[in-house]
């Protein structure tokens, strides 16, 4: 009984106590109501100004069009307020970047074709459900057509120099088939027979003019979208120092021309483990190299001193 009343006089005590508080509580004004301090966030978000003479390997985009003016702003705003990615992308450009770019110019492939790659992949050893895979998302067929090795023990479309070349090959043909880096670019995602039936059916000769899907519709958007906003990014918000971002490991090159039975023994030699020895080739499948043909393989070995981590 004596819990009962302590517990009865506590939960009273309470009561008063709230509507104590509750009486000396200044109520507003009439004065006061509707001056009151607004909340104030540190985060906000904008519309973003439309860039002037947006194009692509120096094509212009149409933005005249209001058609084309919508759709190319739901890429900069998507792209843009999607900030760990975007900021990803800064950082994967700084370590990728230097690898690709000599190559697309060597090619004769212009430059603003790196942003296909971000797209495609993230920069990253993508595998799409379609079985795409590597950066630049090469089907095993294609890879096959265009000299790739691609095996359960070899996969080069994990190799991003030779990957990059297959890539070029692959839009070269299709520019000169279809006439613009534009539609070479949308072929990339829909096959040069794809986008030759569109136009043809549709009876047109542009990108920007093609009733498409969603994916190939927004493709080359994206990419637009991408090359402005890596190209510009104090301009659309992300900041940071060239420290922040990631940088390319120095390597070397040990040809191999014979079977390997334990890459784990073989990375042990240069004085790495096997998890460095695939991330610097992440085209070796397996934990070992059967080579019957006695291939002549270029194994990527990082320079000394920028692992910690011990055989």
């Amino acid at each position: 009984m004596q819990i009962l009343k302590n517990t009865l006089a506590a939960i009273g005590l309470v009561c008063v106590s709230g509507l104590f508080i509750f009486s000396v509580q200044k109520a507003p004004s009439d004065e006061t109501i509707g001056k009151e301090q607004p909340i104030v966030n540190d985060y906000n978000v904008y519309a973003l100004e439309m860039p002037e003479n947006l194009n692509f390997a120096g094509e212009m985009v149409p933005m005249q069009d209001p058609d084309i003016y919508e759709r190319m702003d739901r890429e900069l705003l998507v792209n843009t307020y999607w900030q760990s990615n975007g900021l990803l992308m800064f950082k994967r450009a700084q370590k990728y970047f230097p690898i690709i770019e000599p190559i697309l110019e060597k090619n004769g492939v212009p430059e603003d074709f790196k942003y296909l790659a971000v797209i495609e992949s993230g920069l990253t050893n993508a595998v799409s459900p379609a079985g795409a895979r590597g950066f630049w998302q090469i089907m095993k067929a294609t890879g096959r057509e265009n000299g790739l090795e691609v095996n359960t023990n070899v996969d080069e479309r994990y190799n991003l120099e030779m990957a990059t070349e297959v890539a070029c090959k692959y839009l070269k043909k299709a520019k000169n088939q279809l006439g613009s880096w534009t539609l070479a670019a949308a072929a990339y995602n829909a096959g040069n027979a794809g986008i030759s039936r569109r136009l043809e059916a549709q009876g047109v000769n542009d990108y920007y003019d093609l009733l498409l899907g969603e994916e190939t519709g927004r493709y080359m958007f994206r990419i637009v979208a991408l090359k402005e906003i890596l190209g510009h990014p104090d301009k659309y918000g992300f900041n940071f120092n060239k420290n922040d971002l990631y940088k390319p490991i120095p390597t070397y090159e040990v040809q191999v021309d014979t079977a390997v039975a334990d890459f784990a023994q073989f990375a042990k030699r240069f004085g790495i483990n096997y998890k460095i020895l695939k991330l610097h080739n992440p085209w070796l499948r397996e934990p070992h190299l059967n080579n019957k043909s006695r291939k002549l393989y270029n194994i990527e070995i990082p320079e000394e001193g920028y692992y910690s981590t011990k055989p």
